[in-house]
């Protein structure tokens, strides 16, 4: 195996608490040919100098304050100091398993450019973890398990922030941190995947992702539902959209309005669908919802989906499959 330079690029921001044990997760590591770079955005508490403190007793670790504000800029500052062919990020409030890196690198080194390693995660917190947290968890580690994380891309973010590696090549070529575009982790998957890196699949738990009330992404707003949502339309009209397709929304929710406003605000004609006898035949946004059997008057129809209950998407698969269309090709689910 080659001892190729791995960059870590940590942002951190008040993890004064936590940091000590993300560091020394590292210091762990049975891989050791790494550095870290690691952006203080302007810490009020004392997680600068815990950093300082470390990259002290050890010049692998690098400290610099962020060029700007927030973790998109952190995340351009750190790449932009890195000199590792191999790139990974690590949040500061996470711990790495021992043999992280050292599976990570081993894996694009056989596999090769065009790759991205993947691993699994594992929720950990004081409180105990939610049903929710738990069902993600395992949703993650059964696609990453078998390397099929795009399969169901538009359902949430299928490449968790700090579980990844790719050779800078390839980051670069996907515009690295360049988009400023929130949540940054979601946007850079698609951008993976726009790009047509492979992951790697891995079925060992090699990141303990942790979890507690002030967690940037319980508590900022660039994390709310309706960025998500706003993510998976614009690689869909970007990536799979196909104006001489007529386009369907399936689903009257509050994902579903979000959808149906955003293609109302873009002008892109759509037909509003539900299985929902109480909405059927009404007006919403001036647009009439039809029963989804609405389908079969339609050539080659191309589906969002944005019923979350998991009958009823199986119910809706079935009636695509019966229909002869393909998920990822035909429909979409988008939660």
């Amino acid at each position: 195996m080659k001892n190729h330079l791995i960059s870590v690029l940590i942002p951190f921001k008040n993890t004064s608490v936590y940091l000590p044990e993300c560091v020394d997760s590292i210091l762990s590591q049975s891989y050791q040919n790494w550095e870290v770079i690691a952006i203080d955005d302007h810490s009020e508490d004392n997680s600068l100098s815990i950093v300082e403190h470390y990259s002290s007793r050890d010049t692998r670790i690098k400290v610099h304050p962020n060029k700007g504000n927030g973790i998109i800029s952190a995340l351009r500052t750190a790449y932009n100091l890195s000199k590792g062919e191999l790139l990974t990020r690590m949040d500061s409030d996470d711990i790495m398993n021992s043999n992280k890196l050292e599976i990570m690198a081993s894996s694009l080194e056989k596999h090769g450019k065009g790759h991205i390693a993947v691993g699994g995660v594992r929720y950990f917190s004081d409180r105990g973890i939610s049903n929710g947290y738990e069902r993600y968890e395992k949703w993650l580690n059964k696609l990453t398990a078998t390397g099929a994380n795009y399969s169901e891309i538009y359902k949430e973010c299928v490449i968790p922030s700090p579980c990844w590696m790719v050779y800078k090549k390839d980051l670069e070529e996907c515009g690295a941190f360049e988009p400023n575009r929130y949540p940054e982790d979601y946007d850079l998957t698609f951008r993976f995947y726009e790009r047509g890196l492979q992951c790697i699949p891995c079925n060992e738990i090699l990141h303990r992702w942790r979890d507690y009330d002030s967690r940037t992404s319980r508590t900022s707003e660039h994390y709310a539902q309706n960025y998500f949502l706003h993510i998976k339309l614009h690689y869909f009209l970007k990536l799979h959209h196909d104006h001489r397709r007529p386009l369907t929304v399936w689903g009257a929710g509050n994902k579903g309005k979000s959808i149906a406003r955003d293609l109302l605000q873009q002008n892109i004609p759509f037909h509003w669908l539900c299985d929902n006898p109480n909405k059927i035949g009404k007006t919403i946004y001036g647009k009439e919802m039809k029963h989804f059997n609405y389908l079969l008057n339609l050539e080659k129809p191309i589906s969002i989906v944005t019923v979350a209950n998991e009958e009823a998407q199986e119910m809706i698969t079935n009636f695509f499959s019966n229909l002869g269309q393909t998920p990822m090709v035909d429909y979409f689910f988008f939660c």
